[in-house]
């Protein structure tokens, strides 16, 4: 094996051009993940109806909750694959490999009985009403049946990436896009199918993807492949992916929580249509999340390696320039929405009163975006070299100290505009503790050094 094509080029290429190669390939698989999310919701909103779009909306609790199972597992493997191979122990690596495989199919079939069991009391319990309940069910029924491809797919792809395969995970993720491109109006318009056939696309689109990431760990040729003997759960790895990946799957559940919280007031104090209203913005805003987060994944993999070679000056280096790039990419954001919600609102549906209440609501969720990259980053440069303490600390501080107090309290007085004023308020209070852990850190190190 060359040395380019070699995971320790992480440890001695340079770090603006890693950083690129790395986060460029799950950046565009990333914008075009989110740029279908936002074609598919517009698929669904001008082919089904507004209400489509809430019921949509109200599935986000549970495709979170979901998400989170699958973020514990392929980040924290991801995170403990790269560590190792910065170690230079490839053995461990593999056997990291072989218990994402497993870990994913137990918690992907547990959670699919669980939620097809329990799915109407849930999605009651997320703010469905009678009127958009059966669209609700129609999508996440589907989705639920392939849960285990889902979590799969995550978790195995985001190994891939951490074993020197950048530009293949883009790839895998390009394909579910493309597929779901495909798939999605002719499921939608042609069948017939409405918002079921939105689901059925997607989780066709996962298995398709899955395929391919499959044939890749099985060659034998790659770095690190699948082969007997590391299936087996280990103790000593489950409780270290568990431990890293604590941290997402934290951010995912509290993210859970939060959207509940947020989809029970918008129905109390606007009805359906600001549940829709939230579902177009957050639709919106995931695309530059999204962005931040495929630098975010651009940065693990070199964080994580030179961490584990203890070479600390080139973990600060990736760290600062993707805080920079991700303040970039949050301050477009916030310009989009402060100047163009209307515009952007009226791509999802012709209703205008649906129209207006988007617009006010996004105008108010962005006005703080310009400095919420930098928490963004924080968060999981904490997971990338294992302090996963940390890591989980301040994913929650976002969500259940700062938004959660604030979603219960803020509407009682501004109905629905508290709403959306709680979201760039808690933003801003976390920017701050994030600035504060970080600053904690260099300190430490510098007196460590000392």
């Amino acid at each position: 094996m060359n040395e380019k094509s070699s995971p320790a080029i992480l440890g001695t290429g340079n770090i603006k051009k890693l950083l690129w190669e790395y986060s460029g390939p799950a950046i565009v698989a990333m914008m075009a993940s989110s740029l279908y999310n936002i074609i598919d919701r517009i698929f669904i909103g001008k082919g089904v109806g507004s209400l489509a779009i809430s019921g949509l909306a109200l599935t986000f609790p549970l495709m979170n909750l979901a998400a989170a199972f699958g973020a514990m597992i392929g980040a924290g493997g991801a995170t403990l694959v790269s560590i190792k191979l910065g170690q230079k122990d490839k053995e461990s690596a593999e056997m990291v490999l072989g218990n994402v495989f497993t870990l994913n199919i137990i918690l992907g079939i547990v959670f699919m009985l669980a939620g097809l069991t329990f799915l109407d009391e849930i999605l009651y319990v997320f703010g469905a009403s009678e009127n958009t309940l059966p669209y609700a069910r129609d999508f996440m029924e589907v989705i639920l049946l392939g849960n285990v491809i889902t979590h799969l797919y995550l978790g195995l792809n985001s190994v891939m990436r951490s074993s020197g395969n950048p530009n293949k995970a883009m790839i895998t993720t390009l394909l579910t896009v493309v597929v779901n491109l495909i798939l999605a109006p002719i499921f939608i318009f042609y069948f017939g199918w409405g918002i079921r056939g939105a689901a059925t696309a997607t989780v066709i689109a996962q298995l398709v993807a899955l395929i391919f990431v499959l044939v890749h760990f099985i060659d034998k040729k790659n770095y690190l492949h699948f082969k007997a003997g590391i299936y087996k759960l280990k103790a000593r790895i489950v409780g270290g992916i568990f431990s890293i990946g604590m941290a997402p799957f934290v951010m995912h559940a509290c993210s859970c929580l939060v959207i509940i919280i947020i989809n029970n007031a918008l129905q109390s104090h606007g009805g359906d249509l600001a549940i829709g209203a939230y579902g177009i913005i957050n639709g919106v805003v995931m695309l530059f999340v999204m962005l931040v987060m495929g630098l975010n994944q651009g940065m693990q993999p070199i964080a994580g390696y030179n961490f584990g070679a203890n070479q600390q000056a080139r973990v600060n280096q990736v760290l600062k320039l993707t805080i920079i790039y991700a303040s970039i990419v949050m301050t477009a954001s916030f310009l989009i929405g402060e100047l163009l919600p209307y515009q952007v609102a009226g791509l999802f549906t012709d209703d205008q009163e649906l129209i207006d209440i988007s617009a006010k609501g996004m105008r108010i969720v962005v006005s703080v975006f310009p400095i919420v990259g930098m928490q963004m980053v924080v968060t999981n440069f904490f997971q990338s070299i294992g302090r996963a303490q940390w890591a989980i600390f301040h994913s929650a501080s976002r969500q259940l100290l700062f938004l959660l107090p604030l979603l219960l309290i803020l509407p009682r007085y501004y109905d629905t505009n508290g709403v959306w004023l709680s979201m760039p308020i808690s933003d801003a209070m976390s920017t701050v503790v994030a600035c504060g852990m970080l600053y904690y850190e260099f300190r430490y190190k510098k007196r460590k050094n000392q």
